[in-house]
């Protein structure tokens, strides 16, 4: 009988207890080594960027706030059917990394300089996993909310000594990554690029789909796709859910998750892929409490379907994880013996638009006055600012300094991430990434080669040793 990975997992786990009630525990142990020792076809490598640990523990009470349900990462964690680990997230110039240097450490097996991508100190090229993959025919795919060129998803097929240079990242991506799905249409279109290649037109000589809306995307068909939805990166996920036609025409990462695996799950050809809820990070960066847990649930959500779709297979390994922590945001306890933590947090599913959203719509329409100003914030985000908060946000708008002891939050984004902290209950370190070890968790064939502390620039070696090359 061909068990399904669920199945054999619960069986293991359910023999475990009975036989543990007998004094033997000899075939649950068999049934686990045997899951264990199995080789996955392929392996899903999740990203949530810029996650730090309160970000995990938060979504999953905000998600039961708003969704009456958990996430899924919680569940999996607390169900014991995966392995636990923790990613040692430095780069080789900082105890602090940036995505650049924290994706190539994983594709390329060492550690790298801050901004850039597979290029070592002394500029020699490394080799990604992404042209590792190429020599041997395995196919690989990328999916993400930032632009498809960013930094992360990049560091798993391309070399540039500066991360920034997306337009040859671009290039590079031909004919070596089977899915390309995310943002950033300008480094493909000829109107944009420096150089006025059509690379659109060079992507369709060599078979790929090119789509640019959800509703293509939905439709389509080839086993090659480049989908770019936006010239930049995704609209965040709550700006998207508030506007009618942001959600026609821009898919989920779920969506964007479920096309690209059902692909490589079809075809039954070895493959790695990664998915990336990026905009988490850039939340984070800016202080912004609704909009990093509407990313993380969007990034749970994509994560959901990726069990779903493998729940009847035992052959691939999913692992989640994230490149380093940003921010640190955390929920305080608020009122007299905490008693008014709950009510507090609950404000956050009363933000209607982003931070970035917020700033954009107060430089374009002018609302300096303080009566507008006042109406636009409350509007925002579900209270009115004190007079003094108001006054601060004022200064802030039109350019000036305001008293502010942390060189962090001597901003607009530091100053509304602590006035709307004065109502929610959530607190942050800075604007900046940080250097504490992120959360990481696995499930499947091969899952036990990331229990425990992992360094980033060991998870190359890793999971080469497990795909079939």
């Amino acid at each position: 009988m061909n068990y399904s990975r669920r199945h054999l997992l619960q069986g293991s786990l359910a023999a475990g207890g009975s036989l543990a009630a007998f004094g033997d525990q000899h075939l649950a142990e068999e049934l686990e080594r045997k899951l264990r020792g199995r080789r996955p076809l392929g392996i899903v490598f999740c990203v949530s960027d810029g996650m730090s640990q309160g970000v995990l523990s938060m979504s999953e009470a905000f998600s039961q706030q708003v969704r009456s349900q958990g996430t899924v990462w919680w569940n999996l964690m607390s169900s014991q059917k995966a392995v636990m680990g923790l990613m040692d997230t430095a780069s080789s110039s900082s105890l602090v990394t940036d995505s650049a240097a924290a994706s190539s450490a994983w594709s390329g097996g060492q550690r790298i300089p801050n901004g850039k991508i597979n290029v070592d100190e002394q500029g020699r090229e490394i080799e990604s996993l992404g042209e590792t993959l190429e020599k041997s025919h395995l196919r690989l795919g990328l999916v993400s909310s930032a632009t498809i060129t960013h930094a992360t998803p990049a560091a798993f097929a391309a070399t540039v000594p500066n991360r920034g240079q997306e337009e040859s990242i671009a290039e590079q991506y031909l004919n070596r990554v089977d899915v390309l799905l995310g943002g950033g249409s300008r480094f493909f279109d000829p109107k944009v690029r420096k150089d006025h290649q059509n690379l659109f037109e060079i992507f369709e000589k060599q078979n790929y789909q090119v789509i640019r809306t959800r509703n293509e995307l939905l439709h389509s068909k080839s086993e090659k796709l480049l989908g770019t939805f936006s010239p930049g990166y995704l609209p965040y996920e709550l700006d998207r859910k508030h506007d009618e036609e942001l959600m026609k025409k821009i898919p989920s990462l779920a969506e964007m998750t479920e096309a690209a695996l059902s692909r490589f799950l079809s075809s039954g050809d070895p493959f790695l892929m990664q998915m990336e809820g990026a905009r988490i990070d850039h939340a984070a960066h800016q202080n912004d409490i609704g909009a990093i847990l509407h990313e993380q649930l969007a990034f749970d959500d994509a994560v959901a379907k990726v069990l779903t779709l493998t729940a009847h297979r035992e052959d691939i390994l999913v692992i989640l994880t994230s490149d380093h922590g940003n921010a640190n945001p955390g929920l305080n306890g608020t009122g007299s013996s905490y008693r008014e933590t709950n009510r507090s947090f609950s404000k956050v599913a009363e933000i209607t638009r982003s931070t970035e959203n917020f700033l954009s719509q107060c430089q374009q329409e002018l609302r300096h006055s303080k009566l507008d100003l006042a109406e636009f914030f409350t509007s925002t985000y579900g209270f009115a600012p004190s007079a003094n908060e108001l006054d601060a946000l004022m200064e802030r708008l039109s350019g000036r300094e305001v008293v502010e002891w942390s060189q962090q939050h001597k901003n607009s984004v530091g100053l509304l991430g602590q006035i709307v902290g004065n109502v929610t209950g959530v607190g942050w370190t800075g604007i900046c990434h940080t250097a504490d070890p992120t959360q990481l968790t696995s499930t499947g064939p091969g899952a036990n080669q990331f229990a425990g502390l992992i360094r980033n620039d060991s998870v190359r070696d890793r999971l080469l040793r497990l795909l079939p090359i």
